[in-house]
């Protein structure tokens, strides 16, 4: 879906285009006789039940976000061809139930998301090699054939989450040496949400710095994703946590409660603190190590400020999505509510956030007997750690 932004009042053959989207991802929007070109209340709610069952926000516009998950939605496996190509990675539901079946197979140890890279090219040839078909690393009639007929080889739980527990636990409980990519959401030309007196991107900015500070502190190399005058898109951000080498990606929102959102989603309840990471309501598909890191997030945050529990959730925000790293979205409280937005006006609150942040971030690294009560992990016992 390219071009501007569509939402309700908008005419035209992009319009009709998206019904046509819905409709193959199973989201029906009828359109009065010759309306099918106009965006209309059907439509939008119609978009609005998309959004929730993908995990965006539900707002009922069409942004590059929706459109692109609309896209992606229509694939189904068999569809078309599927290979990788270095720099147009494919992206699709048909991606998603190819890594599935290769997982079930026990070929593939890379995280299931619908984008076709290189582990997945791995995974298929060594599916071929296995099945004495060509080895060409593409998902095409005779790679399908062979997926219909085997069997699932791998049992006895997620064997991607143990393999992601594993890759953690080898990796060591100090903070040294590692790099984290911290996101301040919104910037540049988008302010965020502006209420209470506040600027979503400038709070956000503020939080990311103090979080920054304390990550150097304990050892990390923490990399901010925009300055005060910058706001790249999402595409932008997941790149330079490529390019940079992280380990972890944090991206901080102090939203406005959103319009229609159930009241158990981030923003839905108007006031507290939520955490998302990569997954799939019901279906299973999720990060596994971004699970983890969310709900210690979670966890910390409600314990050192107070607010309210909106808990943690899978979400298809492409920042979670796209980056190939464990991700994890904050909102931490919403400024269309009083008392969120003068809690988040006072620098000694979101220093207390950024503390918990950064206890959550080394608790994800600790083994189950070192790791600490909820709120009692301190920057001095984390810098004092990462310098044995």
């Amino acid at each position: 879906m390219r071009g501007t932004a569509l939402r309700r009042g908008d005419r035209g053959p992009r319009v009709a285009a998206v019904r046509t989207q819905l409709h193959a991802a199973g989201v029906s929007a009828p359109a009065a006789e010759g309306g099918e070109g106009v965006f209309d209340e059907v439509l939008e709610r119609a978009v609005r039940e998309f959004q929730q069952r993908r995990g965006l926000r539900a707002d009922g516009v069409i942004g590059p976000e929706t459109g692109r998950a609309l896209d992606a939605a229509r694939w189904r496996l068999g569809d078309r061809i599927l290979r990788y190509v270095p720099g147009h990675l494919v992206v699709g539901d048909d991606v998603i139930g190819l890594q599935e079946r290769l997982l079930e197979l026990g070929v593939f140890v890379g995280r299931v998301d619908g984008v076709l890279g290189p582990e997945t090219e791995h995974a298929l040839r060594e599916l071929q090699r296995a099945s004495g078909i060509a080895v060409d690393g593409t998902c095409g009639p005779a790679t399908l054939r062979v997926l219909s007929q085997l069997s699932r080889t791998v049992g006895g739980g997620d064997a991607a989450a143990l393999r992601a527990a594993e890759a953690v636990r080898r990796a060591g409980s100090s903070l040294a040496g590692r790099v984290v990519v911290v996101d301040p959401g919104h910037g540049g030309p988008d302010p965020g949400a502006v209420a209470g007196g506040l600027v979503e991107a400038d709070v956000v900015l503020d939080l990311a710095q103090r979080l920054e500070g304390r990550l150097a502190a304990s050892g990390v190399t923490a990399v901010l994703t925009r300055g005060a005058e910058q706001g790249p898109d999402a595409l932008a951000r997941v790149r330079l946590a490529e390019e940079v080498g992280a380990e972890l990606f944090l991206s901080l929102h102090c939203d406005t409660a959103a319009p229609l959102a159930d009241a158990a989603s981030p923003g839905g309840g108007g006031h507290g603190v939520a955490t998302s990471y990569w997954g799939q309501e019901g279906t299973g598909v999720r990060s596994p190590v971004g699970a983890r890191l969310a709900d210690l997030l979670q966890r910390e945050l409600v314990a050192r400020t107070g607010m309210t529990d909106l808990r943690t959730h899978p979400r298809g925000f492409d920042v979670l999505r796209l980056t190939r790293v464990p991700a994890v979205r904050v909102d931490i409280g919403y400024l269309s509510d009083p008392l969120d937005a003068a809690r988040l006006a006072d620098p000694a609150f979101r220093d207390t956030c950024a503390e918990g942040m950064l206890a959550a971030v080394q608790r994800l690294y600790l083994p189950s007997e070192d790791d600490p009560p909820t709120g009692t992990l301190r920057l001095g016992d984390i810098v004092a750690r990462s310098q044995r």
